[in-house]
């Protein structure tokens, strides 16, 4: 029988590239608390990095400084990975979360939500001596994040290379896995090693202009990548030891089109491509995603193993069915992997009510998707549509999302969906 290890290599190297079906002998109960039926069967995704209590504060008048003004504060459940996971689990996915707690209010309210949601907690290290990260936002009266204070220390402190071997397992059975760039570098550099042993493909989330730096330390690792406009140059720069790119002037670059903004960020774009990640993912926000990859084949990407009950295979014969891979089909027949190609997804409009939620529900949708068994064009079509959700929620993950609000919005998307630009590659 062919190893299961290689085939998902070869996939991410862009050689296979059709979906393989799930057994439908294989149970179909969700397997919870991190144990297994049996040793062959499937394992879930794995999310690494932080869980945090963001607290929200929204006035009601415009803020004045040296002074208290009018308006509301809530307790909001975050944290980069934290949000992706939970917006996964909503869709119908069981992920695997590995992070750091205290035994505070803050640890206690993010561990009970946790158990609610019957998701695990054997990867979740609790103890006394950790302060739960926590971040207080404060926001302007139209939803924009207006200033910050974080203290998430606990991330980088607590969760360790050590802690993370104690999941090796995990890792090594899961068809991919999730980390944020809040982690350490060791930490960082100790996931992906225990994935490339076992072929396991990573995503990795910048979450900051700051911490997407550390993209230098894996970059040999990374099949996925998620970085807004401002991450993408700050990793460019960072992976070519130079300062060659600069940040956008937004006021100028957003008068022109979509095709100019990509223009703009293509060289960016290369240098991630060039060092080894296979897809790059450049989140636009209202401007919706960029899709960039060697070729069309890696475009098509869809992951080896998938689970599909529940939720989760009715997301897939929805999407599957409303977005057909044959739209695209003509297109791919033109490149191979020595070309550049590029195809931009946009985003619908949306009532919005908070933004910070977004990008991390664009990421959970996609993955659960990719989990799910859709391609990454399918599964970025899905991650759009639930980042709308978001945005018109006041919290970072909806409570629940609506299958056919989000199949629609999926084919709508990707419908509109248009490939920007391909040439040869150096």
């Amino acid at each position: 029988m062919e190893n299961s290890a290689q085939r998902r290599l070869e996939r991410v190297s862009g050689h296979l590239l059709s979906p393989i079906e799930v057994n439908n002998g294989l149970s179909q109960v969700l397997i919870k608390s991190g144990q297994r039926n049996n040793e062959e069967e499937e394992g879930d995704p794995v999310v690494i990095g932080g869980m945090v209590l963001d607290i929200h504060a929204t006035p009601s008048l415009p803020l004045n400084p040296r002074t208290t003004t009018p308006g509301k504060v809530h307790y909001v459940l975050g944290g980069v990975a934290r949000n992706i996971a939970e917006c996964m689990s909503k869709l119908g996915t069981k992920p695997y979360m590995i992070s750091a707690l205290g035994n505070d209010m803050a640890g206690k309210l993010l561990l009970e939500h946790w158990n609610s949601a019957s998701l695990s907690t054997e990867g979740i290290m609790k103890h006394q001596g950790i302060k739960t990260p926590t971040i207080c936002n404060i926001f302007d009266t139209e939803g924009e994040l207006a200033a910050a204070v974080a203290s998430v220390e606990a991330v980088e402190k607590f969760l360790t290379s050590s802690w993370i071997q104690q999941s090796k397992q995990n890792i090594f059975s899961a068809p991919v896995m999730m980390v944020d760039a809040n982690l350490s570098l060791p930490a960082l550099k100790a996931s992906c090693q225990l994935a490339a042993e076992s072929n396991t493909p990573v995503w990795f989330e910048p979450v900051s202009v700051a911490k997407s730096r550390r993209i230098v330390s894996v970059v040999k690792y990374v099949a996925f990548a998620s970085p807004n406009e401002d991450e993408l140059i700050a990793m460019a720069n960072a992976l070519s030891h130079e300062n060659m790119f600069c940040q956008i002037e937004r006021d100028t670059t957003r008068r022109g089109s979509v095709e100019s903004l990509f223009q703009f960020l293509k060289p960016a774009i290369l240098v991630l491509l060039e060092k080894g990640i296979k897809i790059v993912a450049v989140t636009l926000g209202a401007d919706g995603v960029f899709l960039c990859s060697r070729g069309p084949n890696l475009v098509r990407f869809s992951l080896d193993r998938t689970k599909k009950y529940g939720f989760s295979g009715q997301l897939y014969d929805n999407v599957a069915s409303s977005c057909p891979s044959s739209r695209f089909s003509g297109a791919l027949q033109i490149e191979r992997s020595s070309h550049l190609f590029s195809v931009h997804f946009p985003a619908l409009p949306a009532s919005v009510v908070r933004l910070t939620g977004a990008g991390d529900c664009l990421v959970g949708g996609t993955l659960a998707s990719l989990c799910s068994g859709l391609d990454i064009m399918q599964s970025i079509a899905v991650g759009i549509a639930a980042a709308k959700f978001a945005v018109e929620g006041e919290v970072n993950v909806p409570s629940e999302f609506s299958l056919d609000t989000i199949t629609d919005d999926a084919r709508s998307i990707y419908s509109a969906a248009k490939i920007l630009f391909h040439q040869s590659m150096p």
